[in-house]
């Protein structure tokens, strides 16, 4: 073949080049669609940090942006992270234009409103995260096409419902690796489909509300590329059979929280690689499977809370990788294996709650626990004195509930890490030996009827960390001891039900962090000091049945004391009690009478005046000051009758005026045939959008409805143009202030109440016919939606929250801001699950309740209205509001509602929960969704609903000292540890 001739040669350039350029043209044209996706999808959303300041639309190529990555090839987007720059709105349109997008996480932000649709656009899209954010509704149908292309998909910790399509994993085999659903309120049958995808590594559908029978043989156990498996705290049931050994990668599986039953299954122990094992709190029997000694490589192991009975396992010691292990809450028999020291990696061991009996092995003292609870079971013998690694180590013990005797060690002294002691109930009948004061870092103790006896150590608290101390139903005689007062750091002191004797120390009044303080029961002696009065933190006192006298300490708190509180005393001064006041006065008290100068004549005590003198010199002055009081009283009423007079003469006037304005503005109004023209009022600006009539119809709609209740709709609105959303609760108009002056000054005062714990009132909007309340919106929504999913802690949290805003609405206000109406939906949660108060003081709004308003109130919140509230007498005052958080509280335990109707019966919440708790099975009604919980936290919590429920107002605590009260109750007992 021939060379090229130059002509043919220019062409073949020529043709090139053109090529070149049209290519040139598509790779722009797909760059500048990169471009405007990510704009349009900037505009729908709300950058509060400005932290998307790079993207601008005039850039020819997105990949210099902030969180871009781009293919360094063709210039297309491929990676789009957003995560936790605290972004908002809704996920719209725009990012169906990146094409090339392999990963999309925008999590950790608070995105709302559904999962869009377009997503399933992204044809090369294989990893896809939008958790932790408020999304809700459905998870799309066509997410089942995703799946046969997606990789990764975390959806979890969002607020997503429904059922799960049963084809939504139909295509899933060869592609999905990563599933997590957790954290949701998604519901119906558990999706069996998921069995198809078969290259699945890790599952997770924690806390959502499955239900049924997970169907383990005929689907699950074929994952065999599975290492974690967590289907924990749904509602499944049903066995667990064997064929857990098929999978044969699993390094964790969670169940816990659930209702399944029958027997463990006997092949568990066949996974070799499993490090975490949770059975938890589910409904198991029979015994411990002796495979489980096979999983050498298992750290975590929990089986508490079920039913599971038998010998404690004596092979425990094979599991020599163990580092938490709790059989608590079974019915577990036998003895301790000595051997159990032989788990060198163990640093939590929890056996409470069974039936076990023996003594504690003193193999123990060998290893580096740092926390041991063996309370509740029928151990027996002595505390082993030995020394060892336990020394160094241990932060926690509890040998609580047993029948341990004989003497406390000298060496507890040397658990220099030790933070909680318990070893209360009990029978040890020895004294309490000194070394029990020297713990460094002791911040509780608690020694009650233990049997103990003898005097109270002078040097209990000598290591000044001390915050509890209880010492309750023992022997101890004697005095309280003066060194009483080096525990600087005591909050809770509690010494009732002994023999003490002698006087109440002046020096207790040094306790300054004082808030609990327990004497009765003994045989005290002479007065209460007054320099206890000075004890600003002290919330509740019991000194009852002693053999005190004389008055009591001018503060509030013992001022306030009950009956109950002071009866069985010698003689303490107190209108609340029958017997007799008596004073230890040191010398009789001798009046004067010439005390105040001579005043019959000039005569004074040297003159010789007689008796009769005397006594006429007292009558007289007697008469005088009688008629000094008399005349003062006269000119006090005559003043007080002129001054009312004045005032409604004035009032009266003011109201005329007032009415006659506002008959002409409705006159005026109704004869338009349109809305008298409001105006909008910030009071956190100076400027304020104005809102039109037609603006008010186009916000006020059903679109924008989040919520009714007695006192109105809520709406959620923008406000202005800058993207503000905020929520309009439009009032119900009668029975509303009808004065705009009124009206004002009253949402001023709400206004006012800022608390971290209280939903912000930013402003409002006046006219006869229509008022609204502006306020902070809360995306997250409430505390009736998200309950069944939080755990112990986070409800603490949240009670806890909620006291400190009602308690600064009713205290740091003079008259006190009621709230009315508590309840779950009226308690809005941030990102981090604090609580806001909602709809506080609307009370002060309403001129008259009426029957109808009452009534309403009663149908909303079934069970939450103070039980006073149903009188004619309507008598609001602080005391409904504790009624209503006590009912709260118990809802935030059970996870029930106040009132429940069965088809035979009503429930009422607080009464079952009183009679459980006089059953001795009160922990039988806390919420089962819950995976673990403190009892010596829930218990007194349950016991707090139920004082601040009471039928008596006046024996409802205020919510400072529930706030105070809540404070004492969280125990210094650290948290289970979570990172095992």
């Amino acid at each position: 073949m021939g060379s090229f001739s130059p002509f043919l040669v220019l062409i073949l350039h020529v043709g090139l080049l053109y090529g070149s350029l049209l290519a040139d043209d598509n790779t722009n044209l797909q760059l500048n669609d990169d471009v405007l996706g990510l704009i349009v999808f900037k505009s729908t959303i709300l950058d509060p940090y400005t932290k998307l300041s790079s993207w601008n639309e005039d850039d020819n190529s997105p990949c210099a942006w902030a969180f871009i990555k781009c293919n360094p090839m063709n210039g297309r987007v491929t990676e789009l992270n957003l995560n936790g720059l605290s972004l908002s709105g809704k996920i719209g349109r725009g990012l169906e234009k990146l094409q090339s997008l392999k990963v999309l996480s925008l999590s950790n932000n608070y995105f709302t409103g559904a999962i869009s649709p377009e997503l399933v656009l992204l044809r090369n899209l294989e990893n896809l995260n939008l958790s932790h954010n408020g999304l809700t509704g459905n998870i799309p149908g066509s997410f089942s096409s995703m799946t046969s292309f997606l990789q990764f998909i975390d959806l979890s910790e969002n607020s997503l419902s429904g059922a799960v399509s049963g084809t939504m994993f139909d295509n899933c085999a060869d592609s999905l690796r990563y599933l997590n659903l957790a954290g949701n309120f998604l519901e119906g049958a558990f999706p069996k489909t998921v069995s198809k995808c078969t290259s699945l590594n890790h599952l997770n559908l924690s806390r959502n509300h499955f239900s049924g029978d997970p169907g383990f043989s005929g689907g699950i156990w074929g994952l065999t590329r599975l290492r974690t498996l967590d289907l924990s705290h749904n509602e499944l049931s049903g066995l667990v059979p064997i064929g857990v050994s098929m999978l044969h990668q699993l390094k964790e599986f969670l169940l816990q929280g659930n209702h399944f039953n029958g027997e463990l299954s006997a092949d568990i122990g066949f996974c070799p690689h499993l490090n975490r094992l949770d059975l938890s709190n589910n409904l198991f029997t029979g015994q411990i499977p002796k495979s489980l000694q096979k999983l050498n490589a298992l750290s975590f192991l929990s089986l508490s809370n079920n039913l599971i009975n038998g010998d404690f396992p004596q092979w425990i010691s094979n599991m020599s990788s163990l580092e938490y292990l709790d059989f608590s809450g079974n019915s577990l028999q036998g003895t301790l294996p000595d051997s159990i020291g032989d788990l060198h990696m163990l640093k939590c061991l929890s056996l409470s709650g069974n039936k076990l009996t023996g003594s504690i092995p003193k193999g123990l003292f060998g290893i580096g626990l740092e926390e041991a609870d063996f309370s509740r079971n029928e151990l027996s013998g002595s505390i082993p004195s030995g020394s060892g690694k336990l020394f160094e180590s241990l932060q926690v013990l509890d040998l609580s509930g047993n029948n341990l005797t004989g003497n406390i060690p000298a060496e507890v002294g040397l658990f220099f890490k030790l933070r909680y002691l318990n070893l209360s109930w009990n029978n040890f009948q020895s004294r309490l030996p000194p070394e029990v004061g020297y713990f460094p870092n002791l911040t509780a103790l608690d020694l009650r009827h233990s049997a103990l006896v003898g005097s109270i150590p002078d040097d209990i608290c000598d290591s000044g960390s001390l915050g509890i101390l209880q010492l309750d139903g023992n022997s101890f005689t004697g005095p309280i001891p003066d060194e009483i007062g080096n525990c600087s750091s005591l909050y809770l002191l509690s010494l009732s039900h002994n023999n003490l004797s002698g006087s109440i120390p002046r020096s207790l009044s040094m306790l300054k962090k004082l808030k609990i303080l327990k004497l009765e029961y003994n045989q005290l002696s002479g007065e209460i000091p007054q320099e206890l009065g000075k004890l600003e933190n002290l919330l509740a006192v019991n000194i009852s049945y002693n053999k005190l006298v004389g008055r009591l300490p001018l503060s509030s708190i013992f001022q306030n004391l009950d009956q109950s509180s002071l009866e069985g005393n010698l003689g303490i001064c107190s209108p609340l009690l029958k017997g007799p006041c008596k004073m230890h006065v040191p010398k009789p008290l001798v009046l004067d009478p010439y005390a105040y100068g001579n005043q019959t004549g000039g005569q004074n005590r040297g003159d010789g005046t007689s008796r009769s003198n005397n006594k006429t010199f007292k009558h007289h002055r007697f008469l005088s000051v009688s008629s000094i009081v008399a005349i003062s009283a006269a000119a006090l009423i005559a003043v007080g009758v002129m001054v009312i007079a004045l005032l409604n003469a004035s009032v009266r006037k003011r109201m005329t005026f007032v009415e006659n304005a506002l008959e002409s503005m409705c006159s005026s109004s109704s004869k338009s045939g349109s809305l008298a023209t409001g105006k909008l009022m910030l009071l956190d600006t100076k400027s304020s959008p104005d809102w039109t009539n037609n603006s008010l119809e186009s916000i006020l709609n059903k679109a924008s409805e989040i919520g009714e209740g007695v006192f109105g709709t809520v709406y959620k609105a923008p406000l202005g143009g800058e993207g503000r959303i905020v929520a309009i609760k439009k009032l119900v108009t009668s029975k509303i202030l009808q004065y705009p002056e009124d009206f004002d000054r009253e949402v001023r005062v709400l206004a006012k109440a800022r608390h971290q714990n209280l939903i912000s009132l930013k402003g409002y909007y006046w006219t006869p016919q229509l008022q609204l309340l502006v306020s902070d919106y809360a995306p997250q929504g409430s505390l009736q939606d998200k309950l069944h999913s939080l755990s112990w802690s986070i409800r603490f949290k949240i009670a806890v929250g909620t006291a400190k805003g009602l308690a600064h609405l009713h205290h740091a206000f003079r008259p006190a801001i009621m709230h009315y109406n508590i309840k779950p939906s009226n308690i809005l949660l941030d990102e981090n699950f604090n609580p806001k108060i909602s709809d506080f003081g609307l009370a002060k709004l309403v001129t008259k309740l009426d029957k109808h308003v009452i009534s309403n109130r009663f149908q909303s919140a079934p069970g939450y209205v103070a039980p006073e509230l149903a009188c004619q007498n309507l008598r609001v005052n602080e005391k409904c509001d504790v009624y209503g958080f006590g009912m709260l509280i118990l809802e935030i335990v059970t996870g029930r509602r106040p009132v429940q109707y069965g088809e035979d019966n009503v429930l009422i919440l607080n009464d079952h929960v009183r009679v459980l708790l006089e059953q001795g099975n009160v922990l039988e009604c806390v919420d089962p969704n819950m995976d673990t919980y403190p009892e010596e936290e829930v218990l007194p919590v349950l016991k707090l609903a139920l004082v601040c429920t009471s039928q008596i107002p006046s024996s409802r605590p205020s919510m400072a000292e529930v706030v105070q009260i809540l404070q004492v109750i969280k125990t210094p007992v650290p948290q289970r540890m979570e990172a095992y």
